[in-house]
């Protein structure tokens, strides 16, 4: 079994949605009738056989056996397009299914994810609190360590001083007692000294006395002296007398003036010690009172030591508390590490919660994304399928684009101009539009939002693009009013890469194609040409002599005559052709046109296109190996906007332009009707546009129209006839599109169509 469904749903006929009174009699809606399927089920190759089945017929001129052929192989297709839907249908509702077990599973992990991210986010505050904890409670603990260390070093070096002091205090008191019995032996001494000092006095005044006593007997002495002069000189007149008697005298006073020196030298001796005594006993007073004093100092300093033991004292306590506090802090951080611990296991848990939940995540979305591949696939078949009945009706393919808003807008949201219904049958199909308070919808075969990409929008027209190089003639034109982005739409912005329009993508694609089918024999050639037409007067953008093409005084410098042949090719007279061989060619040969095309200012465009400009590519493929040949015609038209005079305010050259421009988009619009109502007369050759693109509207070409819309509230009319036109445009048949397989001339040409 192929393909997946898109949305389940039977598409409407855009004939009937888009308003059925203006179709033909013949023209009926599609059947909505149940399915036909039954337990009929397709493969692939049968798919690919019915989409590939050529009609085969008798006699080709038997056009009943054919219709009825056509008719069957219709059913057939429907029939096996209904089965797709159903089956589609299926994989919507088990798409369905998935996604809301998706968002269900999605939202339950988001919410897990939120309280996950929350029950971190608390955990990291919890981490972060506990770690600036326990870094304050670290930095508190090495500043106490270090105190402790410093008052540890301090009691150290205290008690390092206290035995010091301790042993100087043991020194000092074995001093102390050593002075002290110095002291008392020198009180000793004193009292000793004093004892003697006593008995000196005693001595030296018993001494005095006796000197007293001696100088009373030296006084005695000299007055017997004297008086023994006297006796002498009585003697001497009595010496003859008293010889005798004057010798014994004589040894008698000799012999006391001995003892009087010995006398004498006592005394002196007696006085000298009595000096030395007086100097000692000052000195054992000074040294007294030298022991005084050191006895007072030592008593200072034992106080002193007394206030340090005391001190010391303290310091243990504050050390025993510190340590203390220590301990606790040691305790704390043990806490916080715990509930660190904690808050990792719960972390790492909820980590493995949250993988698993991301593992289911992960098997939803390869589910999911099986289903989208699936649907994609079935999408594309789906649009296989319904491209095969579009060729096989003939009809047009419309495509609609809303330009986004610009700077110069209004300030109006687009939103309330135009609406995209969400409805799974009309998704990205589907436009509504307000005005005047009425609603309007649309449905076209795609509908392009004011975002979307110039990549996004190619995608979808790449497919068309490359039936060119299979040999299909293909159109793709570009139609809505001035200022709508049709110029956006087919050249994009010059010098920026990301916005090329169609034109330069789908040369790219070719170019890149025909390198990918070199390896499979095909060789090609590409001719190109360019043209515009501007006040119903064809001009040759490629021309190296534009005045050729131009009025002078009222007469052409050079006539361009549209011609068809029996085979619905389209020749223009005169033109210039160019072969190219790669996209730099074209890209130079496009801005070379550009430079020569028509533009003008008007109220409502600053740089309007005042012609429409015409760019064919004509492809012709050899396969070498296999001797198949086709051509293929490539035609992108970026038509000149419809405007009306009243706003575009145009005047002299602008408003014959306005008027051209009007008048040949109004031929257009005839043509297409008269297409629509089937009318046997369709009126080509009333515009060179129309009489032009007469191959791509009612022959055998695949043509493509984008309907460009401005979203301003002021273009709203304008707007809504651009939807009115598109969607008769979509009802209209022009023909099945026919493989181009004939055999290139030497002489061929560049056709249109």
């Amino acid at each position: 079994m192929i393909g997946t469904p898109n949305n389940g749903r039977l598409r409407l006929a855009f004939s009937l949605v888009n308003g059925s009174q203006d179709l033909g009699p013949d023209s009926t809606p599609v059947s909505h009738a149940g399915s036909e399927c039954g337990a009929i089920e397709f493969t692939r190759e049968d798919v690919e056989a019915l989409v590939s089945e050529k009609m085969k017929s008798k006699n080709k001129f038997n056009y009943k056996e054919r219709c009825e052929n056509m008719m069957e192989y219709i059913k057939r297709l429907r029939l096996c397009i209904r089965w797709f839907q159903e089956l589609e249908g299926e994989y919507a509702f088990e798409q369905e299914k998935l996604r809301s077990a998706l968002e269900l599973t999605e939202r339950r992990c988001y919410e897990m994810e939120m309280a996950l991210k929350n029950k971190d986010e608390e955990m990291n505050l919890i981490i972060l609190e506990l770690r600036n904890s326990l870094a304050s409670l670290q930095e508190q603990l090495v500043k106490e360590e270090s105190e402790k260390k410093a008052a540890m070093d301090s009691l150290v070096k205290e008690k390092e001083a206290r035995d010091s002091i301790e042993r100087s205090k043991a020194s000092l008191s074995e001093e102390l007692d050593k002075v002290r019995a110095e002291l008392d032996s020198a009180n000793q001494r004193i009292e000793s000294i004093n004892d003697m000092y006593k008995l000196l006095q005693e001595y030296n005044s018993s001494l005095q006395i006796f000197n007293s006593k001696l100088q009373t007997d030296v006084t005695a002495a000299h007055e017997t002296i004297k008086r023994c002069e006297k006796e002498r000189l009585a003697a001497v007149e009595n010496l003859h007398n008293l010889r005798g008697e004057h010798k014994s005298l004589q040894d008698q006073l000799t012999s006391s003036i001995a003892s009087q020196d010995g006398v004498m030298k006592q005394k002196d001796a007696l006085l000298n010690e009595v000096a030395c005594l007086r100097m000692e006993l000052h000195q054992i007073k000074d040294d007294r009172d030298q022991y005084q004093q050191q006895a007072q100092s030592l008593a200072v300093e034992a106080s002193k030591y007394k206030e340090l033991a005391t001190n010391s004292s303290g310091l243990e306590e504050k050390c025993l508390s510190q340590g203390n506090q220590i301990q606790i802090l040691h305790d704390q951080l043990a806490v916080a590490e715990r509930k660190l611990q904690m808050s990792d296991t719960f972390a790492l848990e909820k980590r493995k919660e949250f993988e698993g939940q991301k593992e289911i995540i992960e098997e939803l979305h390869k589910c999911l994304e099986d289903a989208e591949f699936k649907l994609i696939e079935g999408e594309k078949l789906r649009k296989k399928l319904h491209n095969t009945i579009l060729e096989l009706k003939g009809n047009i393919r419309v495509f609609c684009r809303v330009r986004p808003q610009l700077a110069d807008d209004s300030s109006s949201n687009h939103g309330k101009v135009f609406s995209y219904p969400t409805v799974m049958e009309y998704l990205d199909r589907s436009i509504d539009m307000t005005h005047n308070g009425q609603k309007h919808s649309f449905i076209f075969d795609k509908v392009f939002m004011p975002d979307v990409s110039q990549e996004e929008v190619f995608v979808e027209i790449s497919q068309l693009v490359q039936s060119a190089l299979d040999g299909y003639k293909v159109c793709i034109f570009a139609y809505g009013q001035t200022g709508s982005g049709k110029t956006y739409t087919m050249m994009g912005k010059p010098g920026q890469p990301d916005e090329k329009g169609l034109i330069p993508r789908s040369l790219e694609q070719i170019f890149q194609t025909i390198q990918a089918l070199q390896h499979q024999g095909w060789r090609y050639e590409m001719q190109v040409s360019m043209l515009e037409i501007y006040n119903e007067t064809i001009r040759d953008l490629l021309s190296t002599n534009r005045d050729s093409s131009r009025f002078e005084n009222g007469v052409t410098g050079k006539q361009y005559m549209i011609k068809h042949d029996a085979n619905g090719n389209t020749q223009v007279s005169d033109l210039t052709i160019v072969d190219v061989q790669s996209s730099r060619e074209v890209s130079f040969l496009l801005d070379r046109a550009a430079q020569s095309r028509s533009v003008g200012r008007t109220q409502m465009n600053e740089q309007s296109s005042r012609s429409h400009f015409v760019f064919t590519m004509r492809i012709t493929g050899v396969n070498e190996s296999t001797e198949q040949q086709v051509q293929g015609v490539l035609n992108l038209i970026d038509l000149a906007g419809s405007e009306r005079l009243s706003k575009s305010g145009s005047t002299g050259d602008r408003l014959k332009e306005t008027q051209a421009i009007n008048k040949s988009l109004s031929s257009l619009a005839d043509v297409i009707f008269a297409l629509a109502k089937k009318e046997d007369h369709v009126p080509f050759r009333n515009s060179k546009l129309t009489y032009l693109l007469q191959p791509c509207l009612g022959g055998d070409s695949k043509t493509l129209m984008f309907v460009n819309l401005s979203p301003e509230p002021s273009s709203a009319g304008e707007s809504l006839c651009s939807l009115r036109f598109a969607a008769r445009v979509n009802a209209c048949e022009i023909g099945t599109p026919r493989r181009q397989l004939n055999i290139r001339t030497s002489n061929s040409r560049l056709s249109y169509g």
